[in-house]
C-alpha cells in the first residue's frame, strides 16, 4: 500500500483481481474506485500531480 508523496492524496492500494482501487484524501478515507485499469492506477503513481492526475482521469469516472 503506497504512501504518496502528495498534498491530495495521502495512500493508494490496488487490487489487481477485483481491479478496485481505494484512496485515502488528507480528509479521510478509503474510497472506493471500482474497474480501475492498472493503466491508470500505475499513471497515478507516476504523476507529477497526484491531485491533477485523479482529477482528469479517475473523479467521478469509476464510481462502485
Amino acid at each position: 500500500m503506497p504512501f504518496l508523496n502528495s498534498s491530495a492524496i495521502k495512500r493508494a492500494e490496488y487490487d489487481a483481481q477485483s481491479m478496485r482501487l481505494q484512496l485515502w484524501f488528507p480528509d479521510g478515507g478509503p474510497y472506493s474506485f471500482c474497474r480501475v485499469p492498472v493503466q491508470v492506477y500505475q499513471g497515478l503513481l507516476n504523476a507529477s500531480s497526484k491531485g491533477s492526475y485523479y482529477n482528469t482521469y479517475i473523479r467521478d469516472r469509476y464510481q462502485c
